[in-house]
């Protein structure tokens, strides 16, 4: 792979180019706020909206991120959508013509009593069922008054978010029927749609859908989703083999002890890198097209695989996938008793990404 430490994160910009046009498929009818928050979930942020540039804005978690992308010269449309964490943030957001959610009351006192003029975009945040941020159905009707007599001209969107698109259709209908009852009372573009919601709703995808983890080729649902490819491929090469004897075993805490005369392969991959720690032993590598066990512990910088199946095809520098082309995110993440975002986002730093046209 390299003249040095061999794992990488290969980033396929092709599959990020597609798995937009996937999610227009879906909602053919709707602007797409492409999500690109948190590095653009480990793949590089400036990377994925360069490849993303045909979506109609981005979405971001903060101000931080949202400046980041000015000043790389991404001109679409940007939205804040945790809002301001301070008043001091509405100067900077002015300044870079960025949009942003506002989900309490605090946030439009700080409006309120603001010195600015300037016309804004502002992104309501309702709360649906999720009772994480945004303001009640109960309170919309004093909100809206408190809009309207800002000092500034509002272009006001309507926004809310589904907390269990992926799992449970009654409450996701119960959601919908609250944005339904406020969105009716507004005539302002509306989003409610995350990946889950563009691939299970059609009804929920509104002005604007805001996909995230599609983009990337990871599943929303538990769904295999036609047409979606790994965006980024984690992996390494084995460089080192051992056999070892019945009985004995491997990694630290001896949690994994060898059933007959096994040969192990040592992977330059660990949590150090990104690599789940509390992954288990028999989590899948994908070795020569075969998915092989882990055997033991995930250490800081190496894990352990059974061979002993391939022993005849295996050698020192062999590449060694983690997860992307043949091995979904999600089968590792599934193992681990997690979902494919964290993985993707916790890829450290030392991990080198290259972009990759295939």
């Amino acid at each position: 792979m390299t003249a040095y430490r061999p794992i990488q994160a290969r980033i396929h910009l092709n599959a990020l180019r597609n798995n937009l046009k996937v999610v227009k498929t879906f909602a053919p009818k709707s602007k797409v706020l492409a999500i690109i928050k948190s590095n653009g979930y480990g793949h590089g942020a400036e990377r994925v909206a360069r490849e993303l540039a045909e979506a109609d804005g981005y979405g971001v978690a903060s101000i931080d991120e949202a400046i980041f992308l000015r000043q790389k010269g991404f001109l679409h449309p940007i939205v804040i959508l945790e809002g301001l964490f301070s008043e001091v943030e509405l100067d900077l957001a002015i300044q870079h013509r960025l949009e942003f959610a506002v989900h309490n009351w605090e946030q439009l006192n700080w409006l309120k009593t603001s010195h600015v003029t300037t016309p804004l975009t502002i992104w309501l945040k309702l709360d649906t069922g999720m009772h994480r941020l945004g303001f009640d159905e109960r309170d919309m009707e004093r909100v809206l008054t408190a809009i309207d007599r800002l000092p500034m001209s509002i272009h006001l969107n309507l926004m809310s978010h589904f907390a269990s698109a992926d799992t449970s259709d009654d409450f996701t209908q119960q959601q919908l029927a609250t944005f339904n009852r406020v969105a009716q009372t507004l005539n302002c573009p509306k989003s409610l749609a995350n990946s889950a919601g563009v691939q299970r709703y059609p009804q929920s995808h509104f002005d604007w859908v805001r996909p995230g983890i599609m983009l990337y080729g990871a599943c929303a649902t538990d769904e295999t989703v036609p047409g979606l490819q790994p965006a980024m491929t984690l992996a390494s090469e084995i460089t080192s083999l051992k056999w070892i004897e019945a009985g004995e075993t491997v990694g630290y805490g001896q949690t994994w002890r060898a059933a007959r005369r096994s040969l192990i392969a040592v992977v330059a991959a660990g949590y150090g890198d990104g690599y789940p720690r509390c992954a288990p032993a028999g989590t899948p590598v994908l070795i020569h097209g075969q998915r092989l066990p882990m055997a033991g512990r995930v250490s800081m910088d190496m894990l352990t695989v059974d061979v002993t199946d391939m022993a005849d095809h295996v050698a020192l520098g062999d590449e060694a996938i983690l997860w992307g082309q043949g091995l979904p995110v999600d089968v590792i993440a599934q193992a681990c008793g997690t979902i494919g975002y964290e993985l993707l986002c916790d890829v450290t730093q030392r991990v080198p990404r290259v972009e990759v046209k295939d």
